[in-house]
């Protein structure tokens, strides 16, 4: 007989999905004793079984179908048959148009009850991999082999979003790429309430935001339109893009090591791809070296607090730049050119502060009895501007708690893989609230993404000219440097 947690386990697994009728059945068998049996049949379904490995790699077409929309929300897509499930995860996340913030699983048959692959969360969580099988290695082509054949994947339990995969061809050769060749209607927003959710909210846009229609968990139509995505409409699928997203989800990200690296896997281990799809851009594979010049162009701000410093200079009885100093910096730099005020008091005058601060931090100077003297790195690399980049991107990310380490290691990650810069508060506030993080306020959102790394990335980027924090677009250098400070790990 089975251990009374396996029974536990195993009478969960066979009531999942099952009818009332099916309950009072099953619980007839168990109070006439016929457990033993049924505990077997479990065991013996509760792994899914595998096809040998072919021979050769052969190719699939197959369509994809949320399960239960009308109308049909669907994609075709040419896939490898050696793509492994986890890949094929990321393949599906990105041709619906999830955001991959929810837990997955792969079973074999329609029925909620069919063997299922775990996922390397479920392992964390306590999984017994003696007793079913994780998908980490299985391939497509050990699940599928002929057309019609189908795999099922459910996500987020609690929407309960379940996708019918089904083969239409069998390819003698295998895509050279994961491409989508076919589609229709938007994916539905996330956490919109599964299918029935996901039908008020497509019948309230496609009446024109008739407020008629306004879906009830709504407090009125400004509540939904700043909850629904921007331009969101269910009758819109755009192939181009659908493509376009699949290089970068298929990619396979640069290598990382230390930190960085923990925290991709950690991310990994929930399911969750941001990070590793951030790595695994084209720009993010990009070489870390820039010219003579261009070391020169990002490293201004920092040659300039320097030259100012000079040999040292005495800090005020409260531990602030003198005010000659500051006016200096404040007009080589180019923050008088846009600054309010007369910039010549740093406590008065945060982007003067922030660059004395990141300096500090930077290890550029350093403080000793009340003077401030450039330290013995910024001696040897002040005139030499690639010495200089070098030196910075080895000091990155700055920090010591693990929230100005993680936010750090974001920027740099985001910086590095080319996110322009007028994106980047949005995309480390993604990846820090996908680590666990959340805003102080109103504990649901995102938190800020500030960091001295990013404010460092920011100067490097010109934020002293260009007004405080307005920097935008992607500059190449200041990537490539963000990609040294990876690599150097």
């Amino acid at each position: 007989m089975a251990e009374p947690t396996d029974v536990e386990h195993l009478v969960k697994q066979l009531m999942a999905g099952a009818s009332p009728e099916e309950g009072t059945a099953l619980l007839d068998a168990l109070m006439s004793g016929h457990v033993s049996s049924i505990l077997e049949k479990l065991k013996r379904d509760e792994a899914p079984t595998l096809l040998p490995i072919p021979t050769e790699i052969r190719g699939f077409r197959v369509r994809l179908d949320l399960h239960g929309a009308k109308p049909p929300v669907w994609r075709r897509v040419e896939l490898p048959g050696d793509l492994t499930l986890p890949r094929l995860h990321a393949v599906i996340q990105t041709s619906m148009g999830w955001c991959d913030s929810h837990l997955h699983r792969f079973r074999t048959r329609s029925d909620p009850r069919a063997p299922y692959f775990a996922t390397a969360f479920d392992l964390d969580e306590g999984y017994d991999d003696e007793e079913g099988m994780l998908e980490d290695d299985v391939r497509l082509d050990q699940l599928l082999a002929a057309k019609s054949d189908e795999l099922w994947y459910e996500y987020d339990f609690g929407d309960g979003w379940d996708h019918r995969l089904v083969v239409e061809e069998v390819l003698a050769e295998p895509p050279s790429a994961v491409r989508c060749t076919g589609g229709r209607m938007a994916c539905p927003p996330e956490d919109c309430g599964g299918i029935g959710g996901y039908e008020q909210l497509a019948v309230w846009v496609r009446s024109g935001y008739d407020g008629r229609f306004l879906p009830d968990n709504f407090d009125d139509a400004a509540h939904a339109h700043e909850w629904l995505p921007l331009d969101w409409h269910p009758d819109h699928f755009d192939i181009d893009e659908t493509n376009a997203a699949l290089t970068v989800a298929v990619s396979e990200p640069v290598t990382v090591t230390g930190e960085l690296a923990d925290l991709a896997e950690q991310l990994d281990r929930r399911g969750i791809r941001l990070l590793r799809e951030m790595l695994g851009r084209p720009l993010s594979h990009e070489p870390t070296e820039v010219t003579d010049a261009e070391a020169a162009r990002i490293t201004e701000t920092y040659r300039i607090f320097l030259d100012v410093v000079g040999d040292g200079v005495t800090l005020t009885g409260a531990g602030y730049l003198p005010p000659a100093i500051v006016e200096q910096f404040a007009e080589r730099s180019g923050i008088t050119g846009w600054w309010i005020g007369k910039a010549n008091r740093e406590d008065l005058t945060p982007p003067v502060a922030e660059v004395h601060r990141t300096a500090r931090a930077l290890g550029l100077v350093s403080v000793r009895k009340g003077r401030l003297s450039p330290t013995a790195a910024a001696v040897r690399s002040r005139q030499d501007p690639q010495a200089l980049r070098r030196h910075i991107a080895g000091r990155l990310p700055l920090g010591a708690k693990d929230f100005d380490r993680q936010s750090g290691w974001m920027a740099l990650a985001a910086v590095g893989s080319g996110t322009p810069a007028q994106e980047w508060h949005s995309e480390i506030g993604d990846l820090m609230f996908a680590l666990g993080w959340r805003d102080g306020y109103d504990k649901t959102s995102p938190p800020p993404a500030r960091s001295a790394t990013l404010d460092v990335l920011e100067h490097l980027a010109g934020a002293v000219r260009t007004r405080w924090r307005k920097v935008e677009g992607v500059d190449p250098s200041v990537a490539a440097t963000a990609r040294a400070a990876i690599r150097e790990t």
